[in-house]
């Protein structure tokens, strides 16, 4: 069950291209928003459809897919992990920030 016990996976849309650093060492990050929709009807019967944004990092050999084949809009599966991180800005504050460490992607649809 360790497995198991941070796992994520998503299905989405990418909401940019995908932002590529080249670290020291020959170490690849990919930085790349997923958008994942949600449809339902209201109290109203209306059709409401929810959108949730997801912050996405990947390393190594993950983040030379993403750079060779992602593009804003492709439609995509993830799985990684759910990652808490905190950094302070210039102006001395301090932000905190939830993202996923992408570890498998798989491409959906067509283009």
């Amino acid at each position: 069950m360790n497995a198991l016990k941070n796992r994520v996976q998503l299905i989405g849309n990418l909401g940019n291209d995908p932002e590529i650093m080249n670290l020291d060492g020959g170490k690849k990050l990919a930085r790349f928003s997923v958008a994942t929709n949600e449809t339902y009807k209201n109290a109203a019967g209306e059709k409401v459809t929810d959108t949730q944004w997801h912050n996405v990092v990947a390393w190594g050999k993950t983040a030379e897919i993403v750079e060779n084949y992602l593009t804003k809009g492709k439609e995509i599966a993830l799985e990684g992990k759910l990652v808490n991180r905190s950094y302070e800005t210039k102006e001395g504050e301090k932000k905190y920030i939830t993202e996923v460490n992408c570890n498998e992607i798989l491409m959906l649809g067509k283009g």
